[in-house]
């Protein structure tokens, strides 16, 4: 009884180490990148934005990117996946590759909130482009910050 615990124990364990993916966006291949060819302009910033723009042929390469890295990424699991804008289109972000990552669905339940909030204080004038996307590639970056950030635009 001990070895068939041992053994399912391992092969779950094998099962989780199969897929790995990023955390965060790698600083190499993810810098992020602000739109430079701008569809309109806003808030009172007039800040640059890009309308949404990816092709599928570039999400594979963002996919393929990451995954030369050493990420899995499995494609059978590609429906857990959404490539994410590092910087925010409403935050004046680019649909560039180097503005893009492949972001597993349970790290945009804990950074998708805080990018709403953000643009809707960019908005309303509360905060300046520069400090949300500070804010934001915090966030991205150590996702334990991420309520902290949160906690920031919530008393702006």
């Amino acid at each position: 009884m001990k070895i068939l615990l041992s053994l399912l124990v391992l092969q779950v364990s094998l099962a989780f180490a199969a897929e790995s993916f990023p955390s965060g966006p790698h600083p190499e291949l993810t810098p992020g990148e602000l739109c430079t060819r701008p569809d309109t302009y806003r808030y009172p910033e007039r800040i640059a934005y890009c309308e949404r723009d990816v092709s599928s042929e570039t999400k594979d390469d963002v996919f393929l990117s990451y995954r030369r890295i050493g990420y899995t990424m499995p494609s059978d699991r590609r429906s857990s996946y959404k490539i994410d804008h590092y910087i925010p289109l409403c935050a004046g972000g680019s649909n560039g590759v180097d503005n893009l990552w492949p972001q597993h669905l349970t790290i945009g339940r804990q950074t998708d909130f805080i990018e709403d909030l953000g643009c809707q204080m960019l908005a309303k004038g509360k905060i300046t482009q520069a400090e949300l996307i500070g804010l934001i590639k915090r966030a991205k970056n150590d996702l334990s910050e991420a309520s902290n950030v949160l906690r920031i635009l919530r008393n702006l």
